[in-house]
């Protein structure tokens, strides 16, 4: 299918490695051109210089942290005018609520819902004067059943979750849309770390932690960068129009509810 977006501009956060990375050259494939964010400059100049030689797309970088105010400002200064916007940064880390003051629900909030929001503010109103804007927001299955080790994330993401669901449908008439990309367990180094970490917690080895939890998925298997990127260009494309404020879950099956 022809995505209908060929030419486009998009600005994808956190996209040197996994999901973002996914998204870039997705979008990329489809003739869109590129401004990735990522904190590392190697890494980030490893991804689009593998996206320009697969696709011959323009890819700017920028290395830069996205939840700071001066890491957005270089971002946009780099592309002010995008008609895709990808939202993403990495999550808080897991642990007790009883172990987090004040600062770590600041810095939750600013990674994972304000963040977000000051990118939409800063490019929402030029998509909605062209006629055509396409937001996905990064979030995570834990909006839709929360996991109680990760209580940052669960109140961060479903704040910007809560946000989503007013603004998208104010702009929709733009042909503007916003929805959230809520991924569950996918092959990257994120998971990697987790698996780390609870193979060190529980004294077992971390294949024993990869196979414990890739069976719990019904799936049998973790998702790939690739495919949660295909779900990205799709929500971006000139198809899903009519779809927004929506909460798309790829999981492979993992959440248990039939709405």
């Amino acid at each position: 299918m022809d995505m209908g977006i060929a030419g486009r501009t998009a600005l994808v956060c956190a996209a040197s490695k996994g999901l973002g990375r996914g998204c870039a050259e997705a979008l990329a494939a489809e003739g869109v051109n590129l401004t990735i964010v990522a904190r590392t400059a190697a890494d980030l100049e490893t991804t689009a210089t593998a996206i320009r030689a697969a696709t011959g797309v323009t890819v700017l970088t920028v290395a830069a942290d996205i939840t700071t105010a001066a890491g957005r400002a270089l971002a946009l200064a780099a592309c002010p005018a995008p008609d895709i916007l990808v939202t993403n940064a990495g999550g808080p880390p897991p642990g007790n609520f009883r172990d987090w003051d004040r600062d770590a629900w600041i810095k939750a909030l600013d990674a994972n819902m304000l963040t977000p929001i000051e990118l939409i503010r800063a490019t929402i109103d030029g998509m909605i004067a062209r006629r055509f804007g396409r937001i996905v927001n990064i979030t995570s299955s834990s909006v839709k059943a929360p996991i109680d080790i990760l209580g940052l994330s669960n109140g961060a993401r479903s704040g910007l979750t809560g946000f989503v669901a007013g603004v998208a449908r104010t702009v929709a008439q733009h042909n503007v849309t916003i929805n959230n990309l809520l991924p569950g367990m996918f092959d990257t180094d994120r998971l990697g770390a987790t698996i780390k970490a609870g193979a060190a917690a529980s004294g077992t080895s971390e294949a024993a932690v990869r196979e414990a939890r890739r069976g719990t998925v019904p799936a049998r298997r973790f998702g790939r960068p690739d495919e949660f990127g295909a779900a990205c260009a799709f929500l971006c494309s000139a198809h899903a129009g009519y779809m927004t404020g929506q909460n798309v879950l790829l999981d492979g099956g993992n959440y248990p509810g039939t709405f």
